[in-house]
């Protein structure tokens, strides 16, 4: 069974006015943010979890780069700024409650800052916790 994905990659030129009822759209919690779940566009495999506030929605929206809210710096996080891991939009979705994203993307590198493919690499097994994969860079 292939994976439920766009045909076409979301458009870049989003008008402003989708952005801001998109953004109106969305219930962000006590502090401004939503989760915001990355998705392998093409194969389906879920890479990470991160947070966005508005800001990071409307530029995301706005230029087809996935950008985060890093609860650490307090900044805006541009995915791939400083490892060139970039993540480009091919589609943006909300819940029905519409309190967490789904972003299908199209990652360069690895998504996660162990450098392995994807965040969600340990398993729990009835013995333990195993890891599942191993970083793509040394």
């Amino acid at each position: 069974m292939a994976f439920d994905s766009v045909t076409a990659p979301l458009s870049r030129d989003i008008r402003p006015g989708t952005v801001d009822s998109v953004v109106a759209a969305l219930r962000f919690d006590a502090q401004g943010l939503i989760p915001a779940i990355a998705q392998d566009a093409g194969d389906g495999a879920v890479l990470m979890m991160a947070w966005m506030n508005a800001a990071a929605v409307r530029e995301t929206l706005s230029t087809g780069r996935v950008c985060y809210w890093s609860r650490s710096r307090q900044a805006l996080w541009r995915k791939g700024e400083s490892s060139g891991h970039v993540q480009r939009l091919v589609d943006f979705r909300y819940d029905c409650d519409a309190d967490a994203l789904l972003l299908l993307v199209d990652q360069t590198g690895p998504a996660c800052h162990t450098y392995r493919r994807s965040c969600f690499y340990n398993g729990v097994r009835p013995d333990g916790v195993a890891v599942l994969s191993q970083p793509l860079v040394d």
